[in-house]
């Protein structure tokens, strides 16, 4: 089974944060399979009671920016896969537990836009919204070597570094999904070798 970490950033996802790892939880699968990584600014005790309650380590980095502190949990998580939450909109748990499920089987692809709803945007306008900073998936699934070919996050920029990373994502030659949990369960095999629709471009992304 492929080894994966969850990154889900305090900052980022604010008061959703418990619903973030409550849903992470309630995917059906042992905690030691779904590790999570939780970033932050600065020590709390409330933070701390929240990340013991759902098994989850804390990584406080005060002098460090968004995109030094998600580039600083990857390194220390060496997952294969790495579920980053951009967004305080978290997704549910269903959609996690079909997911992991089918990760194993996956060797055509390098990384997952993941959506609440099924996307009723064209690539083209999606990425549009991207560069205007208008529209933020709630997570990315990405390969760690993957990130680590696209340098990482900028851990110079704070939360515009989200929207930077999607940008050169897009840009790449990515074997990029766009998904949903609608996605998931009308399409089982969604991984395999034979699925046709895995965009190894930008300009071909199939939403």
């Amino acid at each position: 089974m492929a080894t994966v970490c969850f990154i889900v950033d305090a900052v980022v996802t604010g008061s959703c944060l418990p619903r973030h790892l409550r849903a992470i939880r309630q995917s059906g699968h042992a905690d030691h399979l779904l590790p999570i990584i939780v970033t932050n600014t600065c020590a709390d005790t409330r933070l701390a009671q929240i990340e013991q309650r759902y098994h989850a380590r804390g990584l406080v980095t005060p002098a460090q920016l968004l995109g030094a502190r998600i580039n600083q949990a990857a390194n220390i998580s060496q997952a294969e896969w790495l579920f980053i939450a951009l967004s305080k909109k978290p997704v549910a748990s269903q959609l996690w537990s079909t997911l992991y499920a089918q990760l194993d089987t996956s060797t055509l692809l390098d990384a997952l836009v993941i959506l609440n709803v099924p996307p009723r945007f064209s690539a083209r306008l999606l990425r549009r919204l991207v560069k205007a900073s208008a529209s933020v998936p709630p997570y990315l699934v990405i390969r760690r070597t993957w990130l680590e070919r696209l340098g990482g996050f900028d851990p110079e920029l704070d939360e515009s570094s989200l929207e930077d990373l999607l940008q050169r994502l897009y840009a790449c030659p990515t074997r990029l999904k766009t998904i949903s949990s609608a996605t998931l369960r009308s399409q089982p095999g969604l991984f395999t070798k034979d699925a046709a629709g895995y965009a190894q471009h930008s300009s071909s992304l199939s939403l």
